[in-house]
């Protein structure tokens, strides 16, 4: 018996337990394997589809949602417009709205210097009239005859009116 060439009853042997073994492993475990790993193929399909939806629906999310971006810009964009425009336009109305009041009481100002400038004219005529009445009174009373007593006079009537008058 060689080391390296087995005897014939033990080749024998070993290739019916191997026929035996190979058998059973065919009618009971090749199935379960075949099976496991078909079912394994199919759940790996299956995800690699479930991912597949997902990416496209991540993709039209991503789409509608720069659109969302897009529209609420440009809505944006058209809301600040819409609020410069007031703004201007509010600005404008208050400045219509003080030119007018600023206007109203410049006219209410010029009426009352009008009304204040007249009651200062009445007034002085009223003084001018007591005045000349006062002075034609006073030269009534003494009949000046020379020029130099004249002007004596209306020198000290004048002296008396400003003095009547600073006492007021």
């Amino acid at each position: 018996m060689s080391l390296l060439l087995p005897d014939s009853g033990l080749l024998f042997w070993m290739l019916l337990s191997f026929g035996i073994v190979f058998a059973l492993l065919a009618k009971y475990g090749f199935p379960v394997i075949t099976k496991m790993v078909e079912e394994r193929k199919a759940y790996i399909d299956h995800s690699l589809e479930v991912a597949r939806e997902a990416s496209e629906r991540l993709a039209k999310l991503k789409e509608e949602s720069e659109a969302l971006v897009a529209a609420a810009n440009k809505e944006q964009g058209r809301i600040l417009q819409e609020a410069m425009h007031e703004r201007d336009r509010i600005i404008a109305e208050a400045r219509k709205q003080a030119e007018a009041a600023a206007q109203k009481e410049l006219d209410e100002a010029k009426e009352q210097i009008r009304q204040e400038k007249e009651e200062a004219i009445r007034d002085i005529r009223r003084q001018v009239a007591v005045l000349s009445v006062d002075i034609a009174e006073k030269i009534i009373r003494k009949n000046l005859d020379t020029e130099q007593e004249q002007m004596e006079m209306i020198d000290r009537m004048l002296d008396e009116v400003l003095a009547a008058s600073r006492n007021n």
